[in-house]
């Protein structure tokens, strides 16, 4: 039985700060830390030193965090790596994947996230080890085999990806539990031929190994929609099974869940096209009035011409609005934010950003109730990050809000925290909506709403933020019937922790 008492942990990252934070992070929870400053100095401790996981950056000024896992995995083919970036794309994660990498890390990550990922990637780690330990005592002990046999079935059953074993009869060798939930199956039965109950895409990659010459071990791939909406995609890669003779005896079928990766490549998509209609509208409205204003023929007044061109402001003025949201979760992602820290005092920034929406208020009939409260503790921030936070907060309480309806804003003390709550009587939010709501690109959906635009980009904004300062943000809804936020801000942030 293989047992560690803590994880021995590789981290590569050319960010001194990044780099920093995660080796304080993990060593406060047991863990011990190597850290690599370039993927150079990476290659070189990975590959000739025992690491349990290895957290690697896939965007560095030397090499690629690619070109580092594949010399690792080359060297070390044990070690559980993790990549992790802010650049992600669907093709660089099944590229890693395909390299061996166990998991891909978004950047900026919570300490949360990182601990699950990595904790996690030690499992597994131990798995494998106690996997190879069986194989080397099945040698070694073969009145035993049957025991260890067991042992291998535990740990194969207990891997996150499903294994499907098929002989030259299209009959059921070996399957786990993971196969059956990605294959969407009710039952397999070992011993019963199961091609027809199999996707017909993966249908076609068995038939064709079993009808071609099978010359070379070489493993084969297909995306399968097995639950439509990309509620499940799976990724199967099929390798051939051959005897000593060089016959083929049968294929394993290796399957991968990948519907996360499919669901954000589709929000993408939605997302540009959203975009682009929203950048159509006033564009074009602009165009229009322009076009107006420059047709002599139109014979307009002086103030027909000031009426278009306040238009004009006006619909250009949201299309500037349009593209700040995008800068800033652009900046935010690429942590390239240039932050000013100062005391802020919370009562002043809340007044501030009430007096900026005073014509949205009125226009509604909003009765918006705000009491300052007296010796509130300064919070240490940047004031642009802190007043963004408050007015994306604000504006969505307005904007969904009922007409006549209700805004409620307190901001006190808790402790060593600075608690902002900001409530109202607006549309609200059905539960599976709540869990959606930090995600990039969404908006809900609903009778209601489908008159209001947005990007989708504020709630993410305002999540990433939070996080940059060590905060907590917390969501109370009942819909049609309002939203309830709790910001939690921390007083006492070092430095250190205000500069990572």
């Amino acid at each position: 039985m293989v047992s560690y008492s803590k994880a021995k942990i590789l981290v590569i990252d050319d960010e001194d700060a990044l780099r920093g934070a995660v080796k304080r992070i993990l060593e406060r929870e047991g863990f011990s830390v190597v850290t690599a400053e370039n993927g150079a100095r990476g290659i070189s401790l990975g590959t000739t030193d025992e690491f349990d996981l290895a957290l690697i950056d896939l965007k560095m000024p030397d090499y690629s965090g690619l070109d580092v896992l594949r010399e690792i995995r080359k060297h070390k083919p044990n070690t559980v790596c993790f990549i992790a970036t802010a650049y992600a794309s669907y093709e660089t994660a099944v590229e890693a994947t395909k390299m061996g990498a166990d998991g891909y890390i978004l950047k900026p990550f919570t300490p949360e996230e990182l601990l699950n990922h990595l904790n996690s990637g030690f499992k597994k780690r131990v798995l494998i080890l106690e996997a190879e330990a069986l194989k080397n005592e099945r040698e070694a002990r073969l009145l035993e085999i049957a025991f260890e046999r067991t042992r291998l079935n535990t740990v194969i059953k207990s891997l996150a990806d499903g294994v499907l074993v098929v002989n030259t009869d299209g009959e059921v060798v070996y399957y786990n539990n993971a196969a059956l939930k990605y294959l969407n199956l009710q039952d397999i039965v070992i011993g019963r031929p199961i091609l027809e109950e199999l996707p017909r895409e993966i249908q076609d990659l068995i038939f064709a190994n079993f009808t071609s010459e099978i010359t070379e071990k070489k493993s084969f791939s297909v995306e399968v929609e097995i639950k439509p909406k990309h509620e499940l995609v799976v990724e199967a890669t099929l390798s051939p099974v051959l005897r000593q003779s060089g016959k083929l005896s049968g294929v394993v079928i290796v399957i991968k869940n990948i519907s996360e990766f499919k669901k954000v490549e589709h929000l993408k998509s939605q997302f540009v096209s959203m975009v682009a209609h929203e950048l159509k509208a006033p564009v074009a409205a602009t165009l229009g009035f322009i076009n107006i204003i420059l047709n002599k023929e139109m014979n307009l007044s002086r103030e027909q011409e000031v009426d278009f061109l306040s238009r004009s402001r006006v619909r250009l003025g949201s299309l500037l609005n349009m593209v700040n949201d995008l800068l800033d979760i652009s900046r935010i992602e690429m942590k390239t934010v240039m932050r000013e820290i100062k005391k802020l005092d919370m009562n002043q920034i809340i007044s501030d950003t009430l007096g900026m929406f005073t014509a949205d208020i009125k226009k509604k009939d909003l009765t918006v109730i705000f009491e300052p409260k007296e010796n509130m503790p300064e919070v240490r921030a940047d004031h642009g990050e802190i007043s963004r936070l408050v007015t994306n907060l604000v504006s969505n309480a307005i904007k969904y809000n009922k007409q006549s309806g209700r805004v409620e804003i307190t901001c006190c003390q808790q402790k060593n925290y600075a608690v902002l709550e900001i409530s109202d009587t607006g549309i609200g939010l059905r539960k599976e909506e709540q869990e959606k709501l930090w995600g990039e690109f969404y908006r809900a959906k609903n009778e209601f709403t489908k008159d209001i635009t947005g990007t989708g980009l504020g709630m993410p904004i305002v999540k990433r933020i939070v996080d940059a300062y060590s905060g907590k943000i917390e969501v109370e809804s009942k819909y049609t019937e309002g939203t309830r936020f709790k910001v939690y801000l921390p007083y006492n942030l070092t430095d250190d922790e205000l500069n990572n």
